[in-house]
């Protein structure tokens, strides 16, 4: 795996890790801490080349899906006071399941790239 990727990887770890442990004081944290968890194993995975391209594809579906779920009926913003406080707090946690989703998807595109060419 190319140094950039590795890098990538270890970005994608910490912010997924931040992200998790910042949920300790959200409504409902169990079910964030999770799902930032797994992203944040996810790309500890990737990093060693241990992430298999089947849950890299599992979960950027997952989050995908979950992204739509969550999306507020309207989009107001991610900033308080831009209007009510329950689309902007599913706006923000939307954008970071779209996140995860992404991060997802790049590995699993490296992934299924070096797999097709047996690097």
């Amino acid at each position: 795996m190319t140094l950039f990727f590795k890098v990538l990887g270890v970005l994608f770890s910490i912010l997924f890790t931040w992200s998790a442990i910042l949920q300790y004081n959200d409504p409902d944290p169990i079910q964030w801490i999770v799902y930032y968890g797994a992203a944040a194993m996810a790309s500890i995975l990737f990093v060693f080349n241990r992430l298999k391209l089947i849950w890299a594809l599992l979960l950027f579906f997952f989050f995908l899906f979950k992204m739509y779920w969550t999306w507020p009926d309207k989009f107001e913003g991610v900033s308080i006071g831009e209007g009510d406080i329950n689309n902007i707090e599913r706006g923000r946690e939307a954008l970071g399941l779209g996140i995860s989703a992404f991060a997802m998807l790049i590995y699993g595109c490296r992934l299924w790239y070096c797999k097709k060419l047996k690097i």
